[in-house]
């Protein structure tokens, strides 16, 4: 009698995709971060929908005369398209067929150990690449995987100019307290009826050396350092500074193409604001499948398919997700050079 090693409960299609959503994340600063708030989705596009609240002062009048004209602001809805991300794998034979399982002296490697090994290899790729993603919206510009081509601009799709802050770190005379503060009021001022518990400025190494040395910071520096020696934390997690915690960030990766990409570029910074309520979210959309047609979207599918003659099985995988900012006014690009 043939046995067909993958007809159990524990090779199905839902077996599968839930083992692989089990993983758990073993890195990325946004994606274990608490930033984005995931938002499980039954279509493959997401709208934003804004409505421009008009505050106006209303003055006083005469008893009997008639009232001001309330006015409101219009509504519009923007899309945002969901990208779909699918990736191929293969186990044969061969990959299991007298191999010695990894660790072990006398012990031959399983399918089951297999599986286990791809759908975890698997899901750090695609951790890596939500990692990406998330950073590319915290920048306002969402790159695909090859580290070209942009699947959103926030800026162009809102109609709005990035801002953009210059500390001029290369003047010795430069306030640099003045500026962060300026910095919070200004997104204080833009959070349209969202809330912020703080403001945090992820740095390139480049900008975070040059921002520790300047005269105006560096007293204060040196003193959380030595603060921070005695509890054993790395300051470069986060110093605050006149109302504003700045953070060296030094992730990279590969794209599909090979090029090793800077998740800020060289001398760049990125300002933020911290605690917000729905700022900052990901869209969930669901599987390409019929059996996942209108549903709720998940991270991440996992399927399997026998080849022919069992000669092995096909793995499919694919994530269907977006991270995007609703408020891309409140991400402001920090410069170290003076403005030109």
């Amino acid at each position: 009698m043939l046995i067909n090693p993958f007809d159990n409960d524990a090779f199905s299609l839902v077996s599968l995709t839930t083992s692989v959503n089990l993983i758990p994340n073993t890195y990325g600063r946004l994606l274990t971060g608490g930033i984005f708030t995931p938002k499980p989705i039954v279509t493959t596009g997401v709208y934003i929908e804004r409505q421009g609240n008009i505050l106006t002062l209303l003055p006083s009048k005469p008893r009997g005369d008639s009232g001001t004209q309330s006015r409101h602001g219009k509504r519009d809805m923007l899309p945002l398209t969901v990208p779909h991300i699918p990736l191929e794998d293969v186990i044969r034979p061969q990959d299991f067929q007298g191999v010695r399982a990894f660790g072990t002296e006398n012990v031959l490697q399983t399918l089951a150990g297999v599986m286990t090994r791809y759908l975890a290899d698997n899901k750090r790729k695609y951790n890596i690449t939500w990692e990406f993603l998330m950073w590319g919206a915290l920048k306002g510009q969402i790159i695909d995987g090859d580290g070209v081509t942009v699947l959103e601009n926030l800026f162009e799709r809102f109609k709005i100019t990035q801002p953009v802050i210059h500390f001029a770190l290369n003047n010795k005379a430069t306030d640099v307290g003045a500026i962060c503060r300026g910095l919070c009021r200004y997104i204080e001022q833009n959070l349209y009826g969202d809330v912020a518990t703080g403001v945090r400025v992820f740095c390139s190494k480049e900008f975070f050396d040059a921002l520790i040395v300047h005269p105006s910071v560096e007293k204060f520096y040196l003193n959380h350092a030595a603060t921070a020696e005695l509890m054993s934390k790395d300051v470069r997690k986060g110093f605050s500074f006149n109302g504003v915690t700045f953070e060296e960030f030094l992730g990279q990766a590969p794209s599909s193409n090979g090029e090793v990409i800077r998740f800020i570029e060289e001398g760049e910074a990125h300002a933020i604001p911290e605690g917000t309520m729905n700022t900052f979210e990901i869209a969930l959309a669901p599987g390409d499948f019929m059996d996942t047609t209108n549903t709720y979207g998940e991270w991440l599918y996992a399927r399997q398919q026998l080849k022919d003659f069992n000669k092995g099985v096909d793995l499919w995988f694919e994530s269907n997700v977006l991270p995007y900012c609703t408020r891309p006014g409140l991400l402001v690009k920090c410069l170290p050079d003076e403005a030109a």
